[in-house]
């Protein structure tokens, strides 16, 4: 399917102010935009039981590992768990190497309304959100999209 796409479709520049969020990860370490400043940052919102969750997985691993430390951070929101430990072996087993929050709807809140899973927000270095996905997304469209060779259309 995403052989067809080119770089997010449906993935649309927003033209808003600087947002904030604040989250606690599994590790207990504060995950807030301010941290970030001057990094790309991506917040995604996914289920264990999502598959087109479990299929973008790999390449968020990627990402992570490719740009963690100079470029792009990866934040990971489990959404719709009935416990976290379930979320938490899950993330070890998939080597998830990037920070996983256990999420609901007000949590959720703080980034942006959450229509269907998988949900991703990017900001940009400056902290604003400049684009959107619902649906499953790859390593090439952020690629594309965090070195300026997106097709996202402007709202």
């Amino acid at each position: 399917m995403w052989n067809r796409i080119v770089a997010f479709i449906g993935l649309s520049l927003l033209t808003v102010s600087a947002w904030a969020f604040n989250f606690t990860d599994v590790q207990g370490h504060a995950q807030n935009l301010a941290a970030y400043k001057g990094k790309w940052v991506l917040v995604n919102f996914w289920a264990t039981w999502c598959p087109p969750c479990l299929k973008e997985i790999p390449d968020l691993i990627s990402l992570q590992g490719t740009y963690g430390k100079t470029r792009l951070a990866v934040i990971g929101v489990a959404m719709d768990y009935h416990d976290p430990k379930q979320v938490i072996d899950f993330a070890r087993s998939m080597h998830i190497n990037y920070p996983i929050v256990l999420g609901n709807s007000d949590l959720a809140a703080q980034v942006g309304e959450i229509q269907g899973l998988p949900t991703s927000y990017l900001f940009d270095p400056s902290g604003r959100i400049v684009a959107y996905q619902l649906g499953a997304l790859t390593r090439s469209a952020v690629e594309k999209y965090i070195n300026g060779k997106s097709a996202a259309v402007k709202q």
